[in-house]
């Protein structure tokens, strides 16, 4: 392997990791449950019992894209939504060792006792004053008596400051982005023509572990056809009763596989998800499409890894023009990756992915991030419908001209194009949208 490959590798690895709930609220409860491990630390046999006692509380602060996307989420297996229940399970059984997995040892006394929390209003929530699109600040009170916190920023599961009454305990702002220094790279750092030679040319024992993507998002896909989750989209797809509609072939197939995922996700299932830039729906519409293509047509686990590995690369390269957290929807660019991985299964070469990206960029770009909620289900099912359609043409030889919109002749620049529109041109949709969501 060379070091090149070793970056990439260590870059799909940082990118590409398993996540249980929405991860905007899981930031809240990792962050809570770090500050939960301090105070533990740091008051033993002083504050015997100091969870249960009344003037214990917790207080969050968020950027307006983590309150944004964590207001009307489901957490898992709470049946409620929101910031309050997730900041204090964190507090009540999280766990930061588990990264966005901090829940892990989520069970019926513990949902319980973070109920109580919420009810008695010893959680507070509000809006940080901060440039960081990502910044979650959890702070664990004993009164006036003791006080304990902790700071993420710019990644869901990126501690970079902690306290404990008063004492800065760990500093580490300038570690938010991928340590370059280090020899770290980010999805900047590639190009589409780089990604689609690894993809292709990496030893299959190398990429191997992607292969654990199509375990978790395939088990979570299944769970939502079979549960009653959200809106239940990917199952009204699915439903035999429903065919004359939607069909029974491969575009309804990866299309209620992939919404079934995501309703499941979105309600609250207890089931991870293989994430994606630190989003699980990111995750589940980067894989579950070309994991459909491979299922209805017995493709084998090395051609399928390769496929996997190149739509998680394209996402997380065209995600680092754009930031975590964005006024554009997440499965834009999910799908974009997506609609590659479905060109390489179908035989496509490098040309046809970049006319895939560009279809796809040319197509359904703007739509909006409303939130995290059950309705993303329909979102991501309207993405992969793009995804299957640019794959396709791309195939035929059809491709958006330069002379469209927003499309260049150059992919790298087209994509760069979508990335300014995100993360500059709708900054003040971003805060409208918010506006609107919290004056309901």
């Amino acid at each position: 392997m060379t070091a090149r490959e070793t970056e990439i590798i260590r870059l799909i690895k940082k990118e590409v990791k398993p996540a249980l709930g929405c991860t905007e609220p899981i930031a809240v409860a990792l962050s809570a449950a770090k500050a939960v491990e301090i105070m533990e630390e740091r008051c033993k046999g002083c504050c015997s019992g100091w969870r249960l006692t009344a003037d214990f509380s917790i207080n969050v602060e968020v950027s307006g894209n983590i309150l944004k996307n964590g207001m009307g989420v489901g957490i898992p297996g709470t049946g409620m939504i929101g910031l309050y229940i997730a900041a204090a399970l964190g507090a009540v059984c999280g766990k930061s060792e588990y990264g966005l997995e901090v829940l892990h040892d989520l069970d019926a006394q513990s949902i319980a006792r973070a109920k109580e929390l919420v009810e008695h209003k010893r959680v507070n929530v509000s809006i940080a004053d901060t440039p960081h699109k990502l910044y979650v600040k959890a702070g664990i009170s004993i009164g006036n008596e003791h006080k304990a916190s902790a700071v993420i920023e710019d990644d869901h599961d990126n501690i970079v400051e902690t306290w404990f009454d008063g004492n800065i305990l760990l500093s580490a702002h300038k570690e938010t982005a991928y340590d370059t220094d280090n020899g770290g790279i980010s999805g900047k750092d590639l190009t589409v023509h780089e990604i689609y030679d690894f993809a292709t040319s990496a030893a299959f024992e190398d990429i191997s572990f992607i292969l654990e993507s199509r375990a978790l998002n395939l088990t979570l896909a299944q769970e939502g056809l079979k549960g009653d989750y959200g809106l239940k989209v990917g199952r009204t797809i699915h439903a035999a009763d429903n065919r004359e509609v939607f069909g029974n072939d491969f575009m309804s197939y990866a299309m209620a596989l992939t919404a079934a995922a995501s309703d499941a996700r979105m309600a609250g299932c207890t089931l991870p998800a293989m994430s994606n830039s630190g989003s699980g729906n990111q995750g589940i519409t980067v894989t579950m499409p070309v994991i459909a293509y491979a299922l209805k047509y017995g493709t084998d686990d090395e051609t399928l890894s390769r496929a996997l590995v190149l739509s998680h690369l394209v996402a997380i390269h065209i995600k680092g023009y754009l930031g975590k957290l964005s006024a554009l929807c997440g499965c834009v660019i999910a799908s974009t990756g997506s609609s590659c991985g479905i060109v390489y299964l179908r035989g496509g070469g490098y040309p046809h992915v970049c006319s895939a990206i560009k279809n796809m960029i040319g197509n359904i770009t703007g739509m909006v991030c409303d939130g995290a909620k059950v309705g993303c289900a329909m979102k991501v099912a309207s993405g992969v419908s793009s995804a299957i359609q640019s794959a396709v043409l791309a195939m035929e030889g059809t491709c958006i001209s330069e002379h469209d919109g927003i499309i260049e002749k150059d992919i790298e620049k087209t994509i760069r194009n979508l990335g300014r529109i995100g993360s500059v041109g709708m900054q003040n949709t971003d805060s409208m949208i918010l506006d609107i969501m919290v004056c309901k």
